[in-house]
């Protein structure tokens, strides 16, 4: 077989569907609106918004949220019609294999798992972060050695951020219907928290605050900072936020009827989340100069403590991060979902595609878990939200254009998906050039990072996958 011949060999639909059926079906719409809110509404929103302001945007830190909800929206729909056509596990990956080919299926899942790995550890950071502010403002702190990560303020491991990740991987461990019962409870709480922030912000807001809402354009040591240059750079930092909508696809084999639930679940969650995204962003900028979050892991805290609302704050805070929880659960669910298709297809070792007696993918599930956890417990917070947005944006060009493939074969080998991205064949493309835009976009660090973690995957395409392959052995 030619070498092209080999990286294009496709998986038949119907293999998938029958190796995902001992997946067990329990996820309803109400589970997948919380699984996507719980994981887009996540540290970020209590983090992102500030950083942002501080470093890029100013005051326009909303536009750049608001920028980022237009691309993500462009290729929600491509996910919608994807996860109903192709309900399986694994997401993009799955269904790149299905219509590009195995090689760029495995880059588009290797994109996506650097993703789940540091956004896991991402959230773990956030979360060690804004619990240790609240413990602070009650007068208990951790040493610095268990309160910071290595080599960090004198810090040797984040010990919270190994606890709550590890305590997540148990809850999922039990089955995903007992971890949605959990997330539903979760999301409510949290969205009840981010509105009284809203509320309490309301009233303690400074119209100077918002003065210039666009400052003027600046070069500094971290990019560029106002203008639409600043813009457009805090548009790539906050494209992160959204990335809860693939959290839902991974999801799909263990969907009631993915026809119907998948679409409402990935755009009624994110239509929800940039509501919320950008009524904080607002109110956040407005409670304090933007310059005054720069370096704050925990800014919403920091402006209600500003503002005189310091029992608010302690409320605010501790759903904050015990919402923190359900971004977790999400991104476990579905970067396990992910590491066990790999396994399933021989990709990585087998051992990670097998189910335990209840059909639960365990072993993928605490794999995740351990690289996560040492991540998170040693690399800092900052550098860590820099590293977020570049495997996304990759999965998210495939699966644009992996739409004008998928059409002609709805009806034929792929069942004709209840749900269809409008305005065909014009709003594929632009999801794709709006994704390519923002990853243009992002600093030269988070691309070379991306381009080693790219080259690795090569490697290991290469040297295993290729020729473990259960596509190989037909």
């Amino acid at each position: 077989m030619s070498f092209w011949k080999t990286i294009t060999r496709k998986e038949d639909p119907q293999v998938y569907a029958n190796k995902d059926g001992h997946l067990v079906r329990s996820l309803k719409v109400r589970d997948f609106l919380a699984l996507g809110v719980g994981t887009i509404v996540s540290t970020s929103i209590f983090t992102l918004p500030g950083e942002v302001a501080a470093m890029h945007t100013g005051p326009a830190v909303a536009i750049s949220f608001l920028l980022a909800a237009v691309v993500a929206g462009l290729v929600a729909f491509a996910y919608a019609e994807m996860a109903a056509a192709l309900p399986f596990a694994g997401s993009a990956y799955s269904w790149i294999n299905v219509i590009f080919g195995e090689f760029f299926g495995w880059v588009a899942g290797w994109a996506l798992l650097a993703e789940y790995f540091i956004c896991l550890a991402f959230v773990g950071s956030g979360l060690s972060a804004n619990l240790r502010g609240l413990l602070a403002s009650m007068g208990i702190s951790l040493p610095k050695s268990l309160s910071n990560a290595f080599g960090t303020d004198g810090g040797i491991v984040d010990l919270i951020s190994v606890v709550v990740i590890a305590l997540v991987a148990l809850l999922i461990s039990q089955g995903a219907s007992r971890a949605a019962r959990v997330e539903d409870l979760l999301v409510v709480l949290k969205v009840f928290v981010v509105l009284l922030f809203i509320v309490v912000g309301l009233t303690a807001l400074h119209a100077a605050n918002y003065v210039p809402f666009v400052p003027k354009y600046r070069p500094t040591a971290n990019g560029p900072f106002g203008g639409w240059q600043g813009i457009y750079a805090g548009v790539s930092m906050v494209c992160l936020s959204y990335i809860g909508f693939d959290s839902i696809a991974a999801n799909s084999a263990e969907a009631v009827d993915p026809q119907k639930t998948m679409p409402r679940g990935i755009l009624g969650s994110l239509a929800i989340a940039v509501v919320l995204f950008v009524a904080v962003s607002l109110v956040l900028v407005g409670m304090l100069p933007y310059s005054k979050y720069a370096n704050s892991a925990e800014p919403v805290g920091l402006a209600l403590r500003a503002a005189g609302h310091s029992g608010v704050a302690a409320v605010v805070q501790t759903v904050v991060v015990v919402g923190m929880f359900t971004a977790l659960i999400g991104m476990s669910m579905a970067g396990s979902r992910l590491i066990y298709s790999f396994g399933r297809d021989g990709m990585l070792p087998k051992w990670l595609g097998t189910l335990d007696k209840h059909n639960r993918p365990n072993r993928a599930l605490w794999t995740l878990t351990i690289v996560g956890i040492l991540i998170g417990a040693f690399f800092p917070f900052a550098f860590l939200s820099q590293l977020i947005s570049a495997g996304t944006l990759i999965a998210f060009m495939f699966v644009s254009l992996g739409i004008y493939a998928l059409r002609p074969r709805e009806g034929k080998d792929i069942a004709k998906p209840a749900f269809k991205m409008p305005l065909y064949p014009v709003m594929p493309a632009l999801g794709f050039l709006a994704a390519l835009l923002v990853f243009l976009g992002l600093d030269s660090q988070a691309k070379i990072y991306a381009g080693v973690w790219f080259i690795l995957g090569l490697v290991i395409y290469f040297a295993y996958g290729v020729r473990h392959s259960s596509l190989n052995k037909k």
